[in-house]
């Protein structure tokens, strides 16, 4: 009998390749909506609030966390309900309304102050609130349309993948998403590099809208992925299965522990910006690039009173450094890992690199730190979206990967309200200057202070971008000397550091326990 493999005339079949063009170009998508977001998101804390910026809004830190807290809401709540219209409506068709209406969210925030808001004037306090509403306004659009993007584009990739190359697949999601966010650490270094003016943040956030936009041109590049579920269900009967189907007691066991470590992970990026433009000192770092030809010198460092500093995106583009070179050799890694277990190591990296990252006022340690976190964080993020789609009931993986949002939404609000009030109180440079001025200096002497740290401008007659110069002015210090003061005399790292690395901590415990008895549960042991 012949060999038909020897015949010429047997042509063996095209090996089927391990990812389809959708699952690439919804990857492509990502990238983009992640360059949008991150170009924004990662300026935004120095944007809202820091005191000593001249083209921000100069809002208070519980002005940020409230915008966050419903930035979060809006964003990854939703979620829980746009994840079942995506299922019912499809998933291409939900990401185009959602492409648009993000895309009209980047637009508002950048335009509006032209139009809507009044000009800043020197003195902060006569500031109208429509620079608060607003941006708040702006951003809730945004939010919006994100918390449809989400379950549609995850649902898409759900769907494309199978346990087989699940494990790789969601890591080259996240290295994607890591690609995108990198680059947006650095485009503020082009359009902030000179002065941080008005015109410049405009241009900078009409960038996110571009980027965004980009992606109308992808989505005709590809057909839609079925989403295997009911499609002639009602508005009512959409809403009724996704809350019927989040109330199972276990499912929510494992959201609420998720809640809580995203809760410390999403600090890094709203918190710490803040923190390091507040605290840490980087300049010998910035001095160390000084051989550098002084345009790409000048796009990485800022000049500040203390001198000149790497600019906390900078710094923090570590992060997305670190998960673009080993995402994807971490989900190989963990390819046969149990997800529960993966999940919990990463909780535990990440726990010891906030704190490690956050007691420190020294740029190298600052920078281990984040490298902690970001191995932590490439086991844990895409572990808990790989987790739901692997748990999903057939035709639901749209409403699942909602669900994935719930986590990251409980804890970006919690965390925005907990560290608006911690910040503000205890960690904010330019407040803690007012502090000590009423506390230390001639300038406090007689005066009765009802512990309100809202009227300290008022009774001091000092407002808070002033603050670190009369600060000097009083002390005699320079900035460096007098940020050391303020350091050691308050110990901000410990406030502001200590309660999220507990959070992070518990829910470890938490997610130990949850992984012992899901040894018993087939349908949740993944």
């Amino acid at each position: 009998m012949s060999n038909p493999a020897a015949s010429s005339d047997f042509i063996a079949p095209a090996p089927k390749p391990a990812f389809s063009r959708a699952f690439w170009m919804l990857n492509t998508i990502e990238m983009f909506e992640r360059l949008a977001f991150y170009t924004l998101r990662v300026m935004a804390p120095i944007y809202i609030m820091q005191a000593d910026d001249p083209g921000g809004l100069h809002l208070t830190a519980k002005d940020k966390g409230l915008i966050y807290s419903w930035w979060a809401v809006f964003q990854s709540i939703l979620p829980i309900a746009t994840g079942g219209f995506a299922d019912r409506y499809g998933y291409k068709r939900t990401m185009t309304f959602a492409i648009s209406m993000m895309t009209v969210g980047y637009l508002l925030v950048a335009l509006l102050r032209d139009i809507v808001w009044l000009p800043a004037s020197g003195n902060v306090s006569a500031l109208d609130r429509s620079n608060f509403w607003t941006l708040f306004c702006s951003i809730m659009v945004l939010a919006s349309g994100t918390a449809f993007f989400k379950p549609s584009i995850q649902g898409s990739l759900a769907n494309v993948l199978t346990k087989e190359n699940s494990s790789v697949g969601w890591g080259l999601f996240y290295w994607v998403v890591n690609v995108g966010a990198f680059a947006g650490h650095y485009l503020p270094a082009i359009f902030l590099a000179d002065e941080h003016t008005p015109q410049a943040w405009r241009m900078l956030f009409l960038c996110s809208a571009g980027f965004m936009a980009l992606n109308f041109l992808i989505l005709p590049t590809f057909s839609d992925v079925p989403t295997g579920g009911e499609k002639t269900d009602s508005l009512a009967q959409v809403m009724w299965k996704t809350l019927v189907n989040i109330l199972n007691v276990r499912l929510l066991v494992w959201l609420i522990i998720m809640s809580g470590f995203w809760m410390m992970m999403y600090q890094l990026w709203d918190l710490q910006p803040n923190f390091i433009s507040d605290w840490v000192d980087s300049s010998p770092m910035a001095e160390g690039l000084r051989w550098l030809p002084k345009k790409l010198f000048n796009a990485l460092t800022d000049e500040t009173p203390r001198g000149y500093m790497i600019p906390q995106n900078v710094l923090l583009s570590i992060n997305s450094f670190c998960i673009i070179l080993g995402v994807v050799g971490m989900a190989w890694l963990t390819r046969r890992m149990r997800t529960l277990t993966a999940m919990l190591g990463g909780m535990l990296l990440a726990t010891t690199g906030v704190l490690v990252a956050g007691l420190t006022m020294s740029p190298w340690m600052l920078a281990l730190g984040i490298v902690f976190f970001s191995l932590g964080e490439m086991t844990t993020g895409p572990k808990k979206s790989e987790y739901l789609g692997l748990i999903a009931p057939p035709g639901k993986k749209g409403l699942y990967l909602g669900y994935v949002n719930i986590p990251v939404g409980v804890g970006i609000f919690l965390g925005s309200w907990l560290a608006g009030i911690v910040y503000g109180r205890f960690g904010e440079k330019a407040t803690l200057a007012l502090r000590y001025i009423l506390e230390h200096t001639p300038k406090g002497q007689g005066l009765t202070w009802d512990q309100n740290l809202a009227s300290l401008p008022k009774l001091l007659g000092i407002e808070r971008p002033d603050a670190m110069t009369k600060l000097q002015e009083l002390s005699g210090l320079d900035a460096t000397a007098a940020t050391k003061l303020l350091w050691e005399t308050y110990d901000p790292q410990y406030y502001v550091w200590i309660p999220f690395a507990a959070i992070g901590a518990v829910s470890a415990i938490a997610l130990a326990i949850f992984g012992q008895r899901a040894k018993r549960w087939s349908d949740m042991n993944a």
